[in-house]
């Protein structure tokens, strides 16, 4: 590494923590419903989507009714998808005659984008039409992101109000989100995106002539303005099949820039957002600075380990682009993982043992290294939950958190949503070792394997959709299990954090006393450290030491497989 490296790396931290406050006070002033300057010719769009729905944006729900109107809401966008996966030869917008796509696929991919995974099972200018792409995929990558701001909306409500039966209103929360905070951002990114390269077309695909005399299709498309909400939406899914590895979606290092702070730029908002709703800003700086920790913790052993492994430069530019470098690719390699993103501007396969190992281990710890629009959020908060029942127990206290007492039913909750996508993880390795589909399905050996297979169910069950690159993933079980795999992920962790956000709005504010563990200081923070480490540590690292750290210690020692 360089000057030049570091320097972009600094620069990239600094915008990130730039846009951290006030995107997290625009944020937490549209879930609060207040008027937005600028943005208030928005409100009769807001009213008249409520009247078209016949929904009473005022009204307040219960925990129960506002989790099964966002599983309804879901699942319909789910099956739009569907349909027109299904349906794409017989509509519009279809200038190269794309057929249906198989079952099992489309299954997939409705799942995928409707949990906000965006696992790709597919090659989208292959595959899919120029509607599809429009109306099912991109339009739900609004729609899951919002919903992911909606949870952490409701959640915030639950841990502020006082004998309360309320968390709001679901419809009004995904509403405000799209309308005001995902729609302008996105727009404005678009723009920016076009003026770099980034296509925007609905022109059927043109043909070249190559240097040799071959003939090459060249894919178009309406990819920028997808581009700009898979990254502001922490969405992930590429409109090409290479996803930000492909000079359409991202052709020049600016691009690539805006794109790798795009896919953090929320998720980091959240956070201070959270502590704005919850009336506890110095509560969300020091979890904002553990997440901050984390990241630059794994971003820095990834880069040690790429610049440090046994080789030339060339063999450390494997499966990576030239335009982009080393550092801008592992940075991005860090970011996208650590949120569930899920976009790729390389080939994490190449990456060396430890650098796709600490890849591997952000998106196990549940998506919390800053994680997703919303989701990433609340899935700290369930171990925020847990760290203070800990700390209770060590001083022999009622656990307290912002002023609610944490008992057992809550307990049971963030127990649940951190060990349900623990338990999807490992069940789906254990099918794919135990079957020959599965065994079939890795493209390489030894302890490589087993990191491809563990990459792939930790990466639809988080919710995060990358792929290790190196995994046939189109079979029924990585298309069906997977499904059910991306299901359990999302919905396994919402639920339970509804369920525990309707039991703290019915209590009652404890006023804080001398047995009060604070949550605002650097003491509070190590124990979060220590739990987010003890859970991954006792569920993942027996599959992690036979996986990317056997082949790291096999590398060092100058053998392969």
């Amino acid at each position: 590494m360089n000057s030049a490296d570091f320097t972009y790396l600094a620069l990239y931290l600094v915008a990130l923590l730039a846009v951290t406050v006030p995107l997290g006070r625009w944020v937490a002033a549209v879930l609060r419903g207040e008027p937005l300057p600028g943005l208030r010719w928005c409100t009769p769009l807001e009213r008249s989507l409520y009247r078209l729905a016949g929904v009473d944006a005022q009204a307040d729900m219960t925990w129960r009714s506002y989790a099964v109107a966002l599983v309804i809401f879901n699942l319909l966008g789910g099956a739009v998808i569907l349909a027109l996966q299904l349906a794409q030869a017989r509509l519009p917008l279809n200038p190269q005659n794309f057929g249906p796509v198989p079952l099992g696929v489309a299954v997939n991919t409705a799942v995928s984008f409707l949990t906000n995974t965006n696992w790709q099972a597919y090659s989208g200018e292959a595959s899919l039409s120029y509607l599809t792409q429009m109306a099912g995929l991109g339009v739900q990558n609004f729609l899951s992101a919002a919903t992911g701001l909606a949870v952490m909306a409701a959640l915030a409500r639950g841990l502020s109000r006082k004998a309360a039966a309320g968390l709001g209103n679901f419809w009004t929360d995904v509403v405000r989100s799209t309308i005001y905070v995902l729609l302008p951002l996105s727009f404005v990114l678009a723009v920016v995106l076009v003026s770099e390269g980034v296509v925007q077309s609905f022109a059927a695909y043109p043909f070249a002539t190559t240097l040799a005399g071959q003939e090459q299709v060249i894919p178009l498309g309406p990819a920028a303005s997808q581009v700009a909400i898979k990254q502001l939406g922490t969405n992930g899914g590429g409109f090409f099949g290479l996803n930000s590895a492909h000079p359409f979606e991202n052709p020049t290092p600016l691009s690539n820039f805006l794109q790798m702070l795009a896919l953090l730029a929320l998720p980091a908002a959240c956070v201070y957002a959270y502590g704005l709703l919850v009336g506890a800003r110095r509560h969300a700086w020091v979890v904002y600075g553990v997440m901050t920790a984390f990241f630059v913790g794994a971003l820095g052993l990834s880069l040690w380990s790429e610049y440090a492994a046994p080789g030339s430069a060339a063999l450390a530019l494997e499966g990576k682009e030239v335009r982009f470098g080393i550092t801008p690719s592992v940075l991005w390699a860090n970011a996208t993982t650590a949120a569930s993103n899920g976009s790729v501007n390389a080939m994490h396969s190449s990456l060396s043992p430890l650098a796709g190992g600490l890849a591997l281990f952000n998106m196990l710890l549940g998506e919390i290294i800053f994680g997703g629009v919303g989701s990433g959020l609340y899935g700290m908060v369930m171990l925020i939950v847990l760290t203070v029942f800990l700390a209770g127990l060590m001083v022999g206290r009622t656990p307290e958190y912002l002023g609610k007492k944490i008992e057992a039913f809550e307990v049971r909750m963030a127990a649940l949503a951190v060990l349900l996508p623990c338990a999807g993880v490992l069940l789906g390795c254990a099918v794919s070792f135990a079957t020959e589909a599965g065994r079939a399905a890795v493209g390489n050996a030894g302890p490589h394997a087993l990191t491809e297979i563990l990459y792939a169910w930790g990466s639809m069950t988080n919710n995060n959709g990358s792929a290790f690159g190196s995994l046939t993933a189109s079979g029924d079980l990585y298309t069906w299990g997977g499904a059910l795999a991306m299901v359990l992920g999302r919905f396994g962790v919402i639920i339970p954090v509804l369920a525990l956000a309707g039991g703290l709005a019915a209590k009652k504010t404890v006023p804080a006393s001398s047995g009060t563990f604070p949550t605002d200081g650097p003491l509070f923070a190590v124990l979060l450290a220590g739990v987010m480490l003890i859970v991954a540590a006792l569920t993942y690292f027996p599959a992690l030491t036979l996986g990317p750290v056997l082949e790291h210690l096999l590398l060092a020692a100058g053998r392969t497989f």
